[in-house]
């Protein structure tokens, strides 16, 4: 059953290191760790106001579409398409630094912060898997000290520029389970695992401790 607007248990538990076998956390980013999607404010913060609204303009087709399909990858490959396509990699990691930098801290809900830091104290090791792309979520996954980033990845073609495609399945839902198993092992164990939408509950629910929609803070 899942835990939903409840403080984690583990935040009343000692401090003091962990023993015995490793123990891996996993937590959703967008929604669970921050605020808002931290893809579309690095779209808005790139594009700046009026580049940004119209492409919004210009994705309206492919939102009504998503009415019928319900598929959010073929969405956000629209919306990366749209704003991304031609960008050079080395551009868009140097842009997705800076943004992380900019922003700094003022994305993140301060209670998931927390409990983060509370696991990595612990010595876990923390992981974030999420169906942002993995390129713009990298920077902030350095400054936490993430063990793992497990995400969508964006296409670049030859020339090592977006293509607007995605070069792996969007990270949500069974294919979360799918790309954990990938990297730690068929035999992988969660902990615990945190997470804020449907999309989540597959991997919330390999943990021990189940995190659903925990996390309330906002930004001071």
């Amino acid at each position: 059953m899942f835990q939903r607007h409840r403080p984690p248990v583990h935040l009343a538990d000692s401090d003091d290191p962990i023993e015995g076998p490793e123990v891996l956390i996993a937590f959703d980013f967008d929604g669970t760790m921050t605020t808002k999607d931290s893809f579309l404010a690095f779209l808005r913060w790139r594009a700046g106001w009026f580049g940004y609204n119209w492409n919004m303009f210009r994705l309206l087709p492919a939102a009504i579409s998503y009415v019928f399909h319900r598929d959010r990858g073929r969405l956000k490959s629209a919306a990366a398409r749209m704003f991304l396509r031609g960008v050079h990699r080395e551009t868009l990691e140097k842009d997705a630094a800076a943004f992380a930098s900019e922003v700094n801290w003022s994305l993140f809900r301060p209670d998931a912060l927390r409990t983060w830091r509370h696991w990595r104290g612990k010595g876990a090791r923390v992981v974030i898997v999420t169906a942002s792309p993995e390129t713009t979520v990298a920077p902030f996954a350095r400054s936490l000290g993430a063990y793992k980033l497990i995400a969508t990845a964006l296409e670049f073609d030859a020339s090592d520029r977006v293509t607007g495609a995605f070069a792996t399945p969007n990270c949500r839902g069974r294919e979360k389970v799918r790309r954990l198993r990938e990297v730690f092992g068929d035999d992988v164990t969660l902990t615990a695992a945190y997470g804020d939408t449907p999309g989540d509950k597959d991997m919330i629910s390999m943990a021990e401790e189940r995190g659903y929609r925990v996390f309330s803070g906002k930004p001071a």
